[in-house]
């Protein structure tokens, strides 16, 4: 199993850093991998809504759908895989500091078969993309006209 954590401060109210990350959607502005992301249910956003994703990782790329397990605005969003290469769940918290609102990425991925002898790898390379993407997201929303959309 692997087990990955990150987090980072954003100088943005915390309200809109919610309603960007949690629009999984956007996604591919700030995470390098991620090539497409679909919402495939028509409810808001709100636990049981789906995504379908296509991300490159490790050179190769994949697609796998998601479902939102956890919601409570301002606060914290799970998700787990529903399809894919492997189990994966990943949380994004938000608090508030001084300084903005703390995001902290956790990622719980399972692999099974033959990924299973890359998890070295494999969670290396998570989170070497989770702090890279982690410093795009602080420069998109600190300093870049991104329309951010408040539910």
């Amino acid at each position: 199993m692997i087990n990955v954590e990150d987090s980072i401060v954003i100088n943005r109210p915390i309200e809109e850093v919610f309603a960007y990350v949690s629009d999984l959607t956007n996604g591919p502005e700030w995470q390098t991998g991620l090539i497409e992301v679909r919402k495939t249910t028509a409810a808001p956003l709100g636990v049981g809504a789906q995504f379908t994703f296509v991300r490159k990782f490790l050179g190769r790329k994949l697609e796998a759908s998601n479902v939102f397990t956890v919601y409570s605005p301002n606060e914290i969003i799970t998700f787990a895989t529903t399809t894919g290469p492997m189990a994966v769940e990943a949380s994004y918290r938000f608090k508030t500091e001084q300084e903005g609102t703390r995001v902290t990425c956790q990622i719980e991925m399972k692999p099974s078969g033959f990924s299973r002898l890359a998890e070295p790898l494999i969670a290396a390379s998570v989170r070497r993309e989770m702090s890279a993407e982690f410093g795009y997201l602080k420069d998109l929303l600190e300093n870049r006209a991104v329309e951010i959309r408040l539910k």
